[in-house]
């Protein structure tokens, strides 16, 4: 009666899903049953990675910060081998036909983690630059209960980058961002980060591609404990596929956007909660 009732529910939110979605998420919980997965999902949004994707899920370690971890990559549209590449990584792959960006990539995988059970999700960026065995250093404030969202700095860890440009970019969308949630964040984008699995639920996530900001910005506005912690960011290796962020500036100009429209769409209710706490 419980396994049916649990199928019958997996298959009403499956239906809830984007229609791009539903036919890839409905045949990778068939494969990888609801519940059974482990208690920490690193999830990788994947669009043409088939050069990195096997060796970044190679590197992600069974065991993290004493918590059973699998790899869950969502392949976003990928016109090559990203699939057949994380799955030989090892990975547990979601292959969604249709390319819509890697916010709405990673909003699904965070729904299947969820499904799958987890506790707690981190992320990952497929194109290597950084490192798995930091996934530690991220989780740890989580399971101490230190925080609810942890995110990497490769301002307090190390950049070894060249690109004199994004690293002022960085500098300036973290002062932004502290301005806007009233806390210091030194490197809002950074591609490896992890949170309680509920926290993903709770915000809202509308972003197809600049989703780094707006879980951020939601989370503080909606109460979530926020921390950072150093960590590296390689240089792009000469195999790496090109970056799909597009010119600095049209990522900047991007990105900014989405932050100011995730603090306009969610500081009416942050400012709700604050008064209802103090009414207690």
């Amino acid at each position: 009666m419980a396994v049916a009732a649990r199928q019958f529910a997996t298959e009403v939110e499956v239906a809830r899903l984007e229609p791009a979605e539903q036919a890839a998420a409905a045949a990778f919980l068939a494969a990888h049953p609801p519940g059974a997965g482990a208690a920490l999902a690193i999830v990788i949004a994947a669009f043409n990675e088939e050069p990195t994707v096997a060796e970044v899920v190679a590197e992600v370690p069974k065991q993290v910060a004493g918590m059973a971890a699998e790899v869950i990559v969502v392949v976003d549209g990928a016109r090559d081998a990203t699939a057949a590449q994380a799955l030989a990584g090892g990975a547990l792959v979601c292959d969604v036909p249709v390319n819509r960006g890697q916010g709405a990539a990673l909003r699904l995988g965070y729904w299947l983690a969820r499904a799958r059970g987890a506790q707690v999700i981190a992320t990952l960026d497929a194109d290597g630059q950084y490192e798995p065995l930091e996934l530690g250093r991220v989780i740890e404030p989580i399971v101490s209960g230190r925080a609810d969202f942890v995110s990497g700095s490769r301002r307090l860890g190390t950049e070894l980058t060249t690109d004199g440009v994004r690293h002022l970019g960085v500098i300036f969308f973290g002062a932004l961002i502290s301005v806007l949630i009233r806390q210091r964040i030194t490197d809002p984008a950074c591609g490896v980060r992890a949170m309680r699995a509920e926290l993903t639920a709770a915000v809202t996530l509308e972003q197809p591609q600049y989703q780094a900001s707006e879980l951020m910005i939601s989370a503080a506005l909606r109460g979530f404990r926020l921390t950072e912690v150093p960590t590296t960011m390689r240089d792009r290796g000469d195999h790496a596929t090109r970056t799909k962020k597009g010119s600095n500036w049209r990522y900047g100009l991007r990105f900014a956007r989405a932050a100011i429209t995730t603090w306009n769409r969610d500081r009416k209710g942050s400012r709700r909660r604050r008064r209802e706490r103090a009414e207690r």
